[in-house]
């Protein structure tokens, strides 16, 4: 007996319809497998990007210096920590995505749970949609990659010879940098990897689903319900006790040797990853704070109190932001500091270190801007995912009394709920991981001209700071336009039927 017959007692009974055989690439028209393509693509074309203009710059050095291991091997390093950073972004927006979209096919995993299929077949099933997904947009990203890499390489030719002409030295050969190369192979297989294991951690709550849940809604799991996942909150506070206790190793043994950022680095990634995997301990407290300042009227109260009652939708929307606000804060604060460090011992070279200085803190903003925008595309992804999940609950607000205009403001006091939480928490903890990194890295040298290290204060770039504000808060105006259509698109009664 098939299984779509086994189901039609089953249909009849609770007016559940049983799930209809579907293609093999019917899932990719879902909502969230789209903007998790791009995120695959972005994080594989900046990859191949980054080893490309590597490898040309690589090129050029050995045909102006002769070559040199150690710039080589250091530019190496960079790009690998580059591109290591941009996947990291990636496959948490990724995993938050799975997490998303397997909460809104609670009804029909359970109802392939009736029919005999096993909650770990299910979960494979998802993995392999994280496959599918990341070879997609991996391979995407790379012929993208490629052809800019190949044009770009031309026109850097083209420039370098030109400004080799102008110095009088008309010979230099060009560096004719061939783009394809295996190695550009290297951040297209991660990718693909990390999707797929983004996807299957993204997917654990599948293991929780129950066949009794075909006869209910699909609902995201209560406060209460996320707070009984107490291994997952045992193990995200063991990694902030190891990582703060390395950061804090690191700061002291900065003192006397740059060593420490060796130290400093590895605990400040433990560190940051026990804020995410903990974020429904962590954002909960700070969404209730910023609730209180969107005032008493109905759509306000309503806006700041969704977002607690479901700590794990809100906490995979805000962990996107605070992701991309504490790496370009970090970055901008460590450079500022570091510079300031440097100026005060630069004697009479300060002019021309600050302009190197500035020159290199662009370009580094530049490549983790590609991490920013990859958690910008999550957060516009799982708010429109939210709405659309949350037809049934927007149905019954209008249904009551509630009109569009309502509608519209609760979703978006909602996004600006969410973002003003993220965005004041990625700013704290910016500020605090850029100064750890400047003074494991340069604590020991003097400020004053005297033997012996000292505590750097943190000089914090306001400019960048404004930037960052301003850019979120057109990013969470252009992340509610869609989802307020989607939510007063359809008319109550529909809505109330859709569940």
């Amino acid at each position: 007996m098939s299984a779509a017959t086994a189901l039609r007692p089953l249909a009849s009974e609770t007016g559940i319809a049983p799930p209809a055989k579907a293609r093999p690439l019917a899932f990719l028209r879902e909502r969230g497998m789209g903007a998790s393509v791009l995120v695959a693509a972005l994080s594989a074309g900046f990859g191949v990007l980054l080893l490309t203009a590597t490898g040309y710059l690589s090129g050029l050095m050995r045909i102006v210096y002769g070559g040199s291991l150690t710039l080589e091997i250091a530019i190496v390093v960079v790009a690998a920590v580059f591109i290591g950073i941009a996947m990291y972004v990636g496959a948490i927006v990724t995993s938050n995505t799975f997490s998303t979209v397997v909460a809104g096919r609670t009804r029909r995993i359970a109802l392939m749970r009736l029919i005999g299929a096993s909650a770990r077949s299910q979960r494979a099933a998802v993995a392999r949609q994280g496959l599918v997904v990341g070879a997609i947009g991996a391979l995407t990203g790379l012929v993208v990659a490629l052809v800019i890499g190949a044009v770009g390489t031309r026109i850097a030719d083209r420039l370098v010879a030109e400004r080799v002409e102008s110095f009088g030295f008309p010979d230099m050969p060009p560096v004719d940098y061939d783009v394809l190369q295996l190695r550009v192979l290297l951040p297209v297989i991660a990718v693909v990897l990390t999707t797929w294991l983004a996807a299957w951690a993204g997917s654990r709550r599948v293991l929780d689903v129950t066949p009794l849940q075909a006869l209910g809604g699909s609902a995201p799991r209560s406060a209460a319900e996320a707070r009984g996942t107490r291994k997952r909150h045992i193990g995200s506070i063991v990694l902030l006790a190891v990582g703060f206790g390395l950061l804090g190793a690191g700061v002291a043994i900065g003192l006397v040797s740059p060593a420490g950022l060796l130290i400093a680095f590895p605990g400040g990634v433990l560190s940051f990853t026990g804020l995410i995997t903990g974020s429904t301990l962590v954002m909960p407290p700070l969404l209730r704070l910023v609730g209180r300042l969107f005032g008493r009227s109905a759509t306000a109260r309503m806006a700041a109190e969704n977002a607690p009652r479901y700590p794990e939708r809100s906490s995979r929307m805000a962990i996107g932001v605070v992701i991309g606000v504490t790496l370009v804060t970090m970055f901008a604060v460590a450079s500022e500091s570091a510079k300031a460090v440097m100026l005060a011992n630069a004697g009479g070279n300060a002019r021309e270190i600050e302009v190197v200085l500035d020159m290199f803190s662009m370009v580094m903003m530049s490549m983790i801007g590609v991490s920013a925008v990859i958690a910008a595309v999550g957060l516009v992804n799982l708010l429109t995912i939210g709405i659309v999940q949350r037809r049934t609950e927007l149905g019954l607000l209008r249904a009551v009394g509630l009109s569009n205009p309502q509608v519209r403001r609760m979703v978006l006091l909602e996004a600006a709920h969410v973002t003003i939480a993220a965005v004041a928490f990625g700013l704290v903890l910016g500020v605090g991981y850029g100064w750890a990194g400047a003074q494991a890295l340069l604590g020991s040298v003097s400020l004053t001209g005297e033997t012996g290290g000292s505590l750097l204060a943190p000089a914090v770039p306001w400019s960048v700071v404004a930037v960052i504000v301003g850019a979120t808060a057109v990013l969470t105006l252009i992340a509610a336009v869609g989802p307020t259509r989607l939510a007063t698109r359809v008319s109550p009664v529909a809505a109330l039927a859709a569940d």
